[in-house]
């Protein structure tokens, strides 16, 4: 694909994969960042609207929080990539009716090793550390 300029232009990202990214740049930043620093970490090869509309997505998701610094916003990451994964799957359950066919689902589609992981995840939540 070429640009009005005939310059190469780079693939297209998903939403989640830029989602990601973002995230990622604001964990790096030494303290709280605006979107014009987070543009540039990310090589400028996006228009600082769509730095905005991630962010402001990433908002609402609970991954960032923000604080206003004069005139706009300084940034800072509320949670990880896994964080952000696990929201977006919450969000998925919380949509569905039937959680427990959702959840059996998912489970039953896992491979052995991530259901030992899983296994071992609910023990450890459901040790509350009483010795009954």
């Amino acid at each position: 694909m070429t640009d009005a300029d005939g310059g190469v232009r780079g693939r297209r990202r998903g939403q989640g994969e830029l989602e990601g990214e973002v995230l990622s740049t604001l964990r790096t930043a030494p303290g709280q960042a605006s979107a014009a620093w987070v543009q540039e970490q990310l090589g400028g090869g996006l228009a600082y609207t769509t730095v905005m509309t991630i962010l402001t997505r990433l908002l609402a998701k609970g991954a960032v929080t923000r604080e206003r610094a004069g005139r706009s916003f300084v940034w800072l990451a509320a949670s990880d990539e896994a964080g952000l994964a696990a929201m977006r799957m919450r969000r998925v359950l919380d949509g569905e009716a039937d959680r427990g066919a959702v959840l059996a689902s998912f489970v039953t589609a896992l491979s052995p090793d991530d259901e030992r992981v899983l296994r071992e995840l609910l023990e450890e939540a459901g040790d509350d550390g009483t010795d009954s």
